[in-house]
């Protein structure tokens, strides 16, 4: 009897640490939208669940919030502009932050425009008004957008703006064209009852920028520990990603489970234009999600250059490592 008991008790006891969860948090850039949905797409399908992982997603404010937390230790994980990420360090060096995981193999930096009011290409920034809001990620990378397409930039007048006064002084012809991020300047624009045709989207990364975006960033000191996790965290998160890319819907509608004040419709859409231009490029569907291009990359270091005067030359190895990426062959997403 006393040999069924503790047998019992040894099976109870495996039973409850293979379920145990390791509980971490991951940052965001910007608050619960559809691009944040293949995240909550992971929670929700299992994904972390299968790496042993509980997974607590938390909202941000811009490109640059999650940096700080995760390099205090606070946050083990978070998503930031890589492009971002490379100023912090140049100004913080030997901060214990690296990028992990490319996300936005092509970043949603834009400049939109309004046809009706004559922009449609780049050149055509010349003699008119462009929004700008000081802190955006977008505005950050204007001087070698500008250099990329031979603008004089001596014709185009800067007005600075506000993130919420963005879209509506285009939307009321304040300005003619705005900087910022692709898919929110544009769903912005169509929900203020702009028509979709009159809208022109410029991708810098599709007129000479060769930049990278967000990628997900780890706590180094946190990653030397625990490097099976931060595998199994990426896995999950790739998981997420050919789930979202999958089904965009249901994925918008794990995110706002959590969110309930957000339009699914209008966040699906969102998603998919974030899959079509910035996630499932050309490269990432034959290399897998997370990876980058080493000459690419040096590349974009060299037009960062324009943008920052760092104090110090880059280098790359500083802000990106594949060494925590799952198998090529576990981060296909279609």
């Amino acid at each position: 009897m006393r040999t069924i008991i503790f047998a019992l008790a040894a099976v109870l006891l495996s039973s409850g640490i293979s379920n145990a969860q390791t509980e971490v948090t991951f940052a965001l850039d910007w608050k619960f939208e559809g691009p944040s949905g293949p995240y909550f797409s992971a929670i929700d399908n299992g994904h972390f669940g299968n790496e042993g992982l509980s997974v607590d997603i938390r909202a941000g404010q811009g490109s640059l919030d999650a940096i700080p937390k995760v390099v205090d230790g606070s946050i083990p994980f978070g998503f930031a502009d890589v492009n971002s990420l490379v100023r912090f360090l140049d100004q913080n060096p030997g901060a214990p932050v690296i990028g992990v995981m490319m996300i936005y193999d092509k970043p949603p930096f834009a400049i939109v425009g309004r046809k009706s009011q004559g922009v449609s290409e780049p050149k055509d920034l010349e003699g008119r008004i462009l929004g700008a809001p000081p802190p955006d990620g977008a505005w950050a990378q204007f001087p070698a957008f500008a250099s990329a397409n031979g603008l004089d930039v001596e014709q185009i007048t800067v007005e600075p703006v506000g993130f919420p006064t963005r879209e509506p002084n285009l939307a009321e012809g304040l300005v003619d064209a705005v900087t910022g991020y692709s898919f929110s300047v544009f769903l912005n624009l169509v929900r203020l009852g702009v028509p979709e045709d009159d809208i022109s989207t410029i991708l810098m990364s599709d007129h000479g920028l060769e930049l990278y975006g967000n990628t997900i960033i780890v706590n180094t000191d946190f990653a030397a520990e625990n490097e099976e996790l931060v595998t199994g965290f990426l896995r999950a998160v790739a998981n997420g990603w050919r789930d979202a890319i999958a089904d965009p819907r249901s994925s918008v509608e794990s995110m706002a489970s959590r969110n309930p004040a957000a339009d699914i419709d209008l966040e699906t859409w969102r998603l998919q234009l974030a899959i079509d231009a910035n996630v499932n490029t050309e490269y990432v569907q034959a290399n897998g999600l997370g990876g980058i291009d080493d000459e690419r990359f040096q590349r974009s270091l060299a037009q960062l250059e324009e943008n920052f005067e760092l104090m110090a030359p880059p280098d790359a190895s500083l802000y990106f490592t594949g060494q925590y990426l799952p198998d090529a062959s576990e981060r296909m997403i279609q």
